[in-house]
């Protein structure tokens, strides 16, 4: 029965994909260089370990909305689902590389994008936990189907500024935020009134008041 191993080599921005995309370069290598495998449908969940890196002053600031204040990161400090991935690996014997595909989203109201936007510099500390099913034979005989061990899992630590690369490609010079139509419907009838010709100019307006009733 086929006992697969899985190593991240890297990882880069999809380009030209409808949606936001990283690749990871994803290494599978079989305990039996010999066995056939005749394809694989994997499965994996992927973890942000947000304890296994240390966070300068500043990004302990930008992370306080998502962990609360740095003294009681000991208690706040967890684990991050990041997403779910899915792949069909094509036949191979012994050792493959494919493409796995890992969709992003600038959605500030996700917790992982909060995490990634606070971040500076360095990695990010990911542990990718597979499942799925391994289809093979052995010696030329018939198909076998067995199921990968819940255990399987890789780690990687993905750069910051593959995140940042991705976003100036997909949302240049932007950020995105999601709002309850309720709030946008307030928003719209605040710009038309006020006769402000962008949402930008709009949001300044707001904060711009806020600051001078604070000073």
């Amino acid at each position: 029965m086929p006992d697969l191993s899985f190593k991240i080599e890297g990882a880069e921005v999809a380009k030209f994909t409808a949606s936001p995309q990283i690749v990871f370069k994803l290494q599978l290598a079989n305990a039996d260089p010999a066995e056939q495998i005749h394809s694989v449908a994997l499965r994996g969940q992927i973890q942000i370990e947000v304890t296994r890196r240390r966070y300068a002053a500043e990004e302990q600031e930008k992370l306080r909305d998502l962990f609360g204040e740095p003294d009681r990161w000991s208690q706040t400090l967890k684990n991050l689902l990041w997403t779910h991935v899915s792949v069909n690996v094509p036949p191979f014997q012994g050792s493959t590389v494919v493409d796995l595909p890992v969709p992003c989203t600038f959605d500030f109201n996700v917790g992982a994008t909060k995490y990634f936007h606070g971040l500076g510099d360095g990695d990010v500390p990911l542990c990718v936990m597979f499942s799925g099913t391994v289809f093979y034979s052995q010696d030329g005989g018939i198909m076998q189907v067995a199921p990968i061990s819940w255990h399987k899992e890789a780690r990687f630590g993905l750069p910051v500024r593959v995140w940042r690369d991705m976003m100036d490609t997909y949302y240049p010079g932007s950020a995105w935020i999601c709002l309850r139509r309720d709030i946008f419907e307030r928003l719209y009838d605040y710009k038309v009134r006020q006769g402000i010709p962008t949402w930008e100019k709009a949001l300044e307006s707001i904060l711009e008041s806020e600051e001078t009733v604070r000073s």
